[in-house]
């Protein structure tokens, strides 16, 4: 999701992300080059005056699709046209950073302290988490972390409104009618009101920033009262993040990745996540990548190299793990950061 300005841009980031693959697509890789881009509805040719005719249009979807007319009056009644989602979705960053600024703003100390703090103070509802779906509970904090300041940065704009606009921009129509129709489907489900529903511009909700239809997909009771909510509720926050991960391929144990130095005259296309570019650790050592620190990973652990700054910059071996962060957002910045803050909050806890 990008904002015109490099600070925004990185607070976006970091505390409005949509945990899907394709509402992934909507962010531009930090440090990514600007590309052009309209500015207005009246250049794609929709009237912002035909917003009222195709919300008919969408509620007409919706009862298509099984949602009944108390669920259709409670959502849109209050549904208006959200200039500000407009031009959040158009503006294009126009400063290319560095991994190490995004960082820099992203995991600050005083941060990784909170994050210690809150894994602590959690740990009766994190454990049983962890163990249920096999996921390390630093991981569970990392992402609540950068998602929404621990839950304290959300969003405010009301989620139908908001995706109902993004629907009608019409750039991406399709996308949008759908989470709408999800989020249609979460009120009917009664997991939360109607009024309630508050996220981002771009329609991601609650602590960890779920697009409507990851709701529907990855969200879990976690303290079995019958409703998933992520707005208010730690447990359905903390199981819905690992029932996420697990679903996606999490391994139980394995780690992120870590820092590595390359030998003189490594080949830039042997960096990559692609299947066809892992090979096992071992074999990346037998070509001269050293591995930082003392955490030295099973040899026979397949393993990627990338290059988030291309050759001039740092570089990692990363594993599955970091691939299934990946899937929740398409942001090699943003995985590295999760890992990063996951490995601070386990480094002060003793965490294995």
């Amino acid at each position: 999701m990008k904002h015109t300005f490099l600070t925004t841009f990185i607070f976006s980031l970091l505390l409005a992300g949509c945990a899907t693959q394709s509402s992934k697509a909507l962010e531009k890789k930090p440090g990514a080059t600007a590309q052009p881009a309209k500015t207005t509805l009246a250049a794609s040719g929709r009237d912002p005056a035909e917003f009222p005719a195709y919300v008919e249009q969408l509620k007409n979807q919706a009862r298509a699709k099984g949602i009944d007319q108390a669920t259709l009056d409670a959502a849109f009644n209050n549904i208006h046209f959200v200039d500000r989602a407009i031009s959040s979705d158009r503006n294009q960053l126009e400063k290319k950073i560095t991994l190490d600024d995004y960082l820099a703003r992203v995991l600050p100390e005083a941060k990784k302290q909170r994050a210690r703090e809150n894994f602590q103070q959690y740990q009766a509802s994190l454990q049983p988490v962890s163990q249920r779906y096999g996921v390390q509970p630093q991981y569970i904090v990392a992402l609540w972390a950068m998602e929404s300041n621990f839950g304290k940065i959300q969003g405010r704009e009301e989620v139908i409104s908001a995706l109902a606009t993004l629907a009608f921009e019409g750039r991406r129509e399709a996308f949008f009618t759908k989470e709408l129709l999800s989020a249609l489907q979460i009120i009917q489900q009664q997991h939360i009101d109607a009024g309630e529903m508050k996220g981002s511009w771009a329609g991601a909700m609650g602590q960890n920033q779920f697009m409507p239809s990851s709701f529907l997909r990855y969200g879990a009771d976690g303290d079995g009262d019958g409703r998933i909510d992520i707005w208010n509720d730690t447990d359905d926050v903390f199981a819905s993040t690992a029932n996420y991960l697990a679903t996606e391929g999490w391994k139980p144990g394995q780690s992120w990745g870590q820092e590595v130095t390359l030998p003189a005259g490594f080949a830039p296309e042997l960096g990559g996540l692609k299947t066809s570019q892992a090979k096992t650790v071992a074999e990346w050592q037998s070509m001269g990548v050293q591995i930082n620190g003392t955490a030295l990973p099973d040899a026979t652990q397949r393993a990627w190299i990338i290059m988030p700054d291309d050759a001039a910059g740092r570089a990692f071996m990363v594993y599955d793990n970091f691939r299934v962060i990946m899937h929740w957002n398409r942001s090699y910045y943003f995985a590295i950061s999760i890992g990063m803050m996951a490995d601070a909050i386990a480094q002060q806890d003793g965490v294995r």
